[in-house]
């Protein structure tokens, strides 16, 4: 009975994880070495040039730098990492009819058999958006690293949970960094 309550535990603990509502990719230079890098500014000219308010920016690059804080590193006017951001975004439109075709019980009419339904369409849009973070070895002026975060993006009245969104995408870009050297296979 134990090992039903633990399975049925670990089943939801497992389902609550992978129902993120930011999906995380990032990529990276395998022959970097990022243990080398400990300092950080951030690319003010790439920076300036990204289409959103400067309150989000201010937003995107506080939750930054309180990563990038929180894993150790400092901010320099010499540094080994420059920071930069890149956002995008699409309008995404959903589509579901439901219809149904198929076979009846008998409660839905006069006995068992084939038949159709009344359904519906519903329509829905909402927009999604990107969040692309680079670190930009600053001494080779070259991409070491790149995190993006892709979800829905509410168009929030509260300002405390606008910025919990914005928080919600950087610190789960950034659990991708530094990577993880892959295990060799053996």
């Amino acid at each position: 009975m134990k090992n039903i309550y633990f399975f049925a535990s670990l089943l939801f603990f497992m389902t609550l994880l992978s129902c993120s509502s930011v999906n995380v990719y990032s990529d990276f230079d395998k022959g970097t070495d990022f243990s080398k890098y400990k300092t950080y500014a951030f690319y003010k000219k790439g920076i300036d040039k990204v289409e959103i308010s400067d309150l989000d920016k201010k937003r995107i690059l506080r939750a930054i730098e309180r990563e990038l804080k929180a894993k150790g590193m400092v901010v320099s006017d010499n540094p080994d990492l420059l920071v930069n951001i890149f956002t995008k975004s699409r309008e995404k439109i959903d589509i579901y009819n439901n219809n149904y075709y198929g076979w009846y019980p008998w409660y839905y009419g006069y006995g068992f058999g084939p038949g159709f339904g009344f359904g519906y369409t519903n329509v829905t849009s909402s927009t999604e958006g990107t969040l692309f973070i680079d670190l930009i070895d600053a001494g080779k002026k070259e991409l070491a690293w790149q995190g993006i975060g892709v979800g829905i993006l509410t168009n929030f009245k509260n300002i405390e949970k606008k910025e919990a969104r914005i928080n919600e995408f950087v610190s789960n870009i950034m659990l991708q960094y530094p990577p993880q050297p892959e295990a060799s296979p053996n």
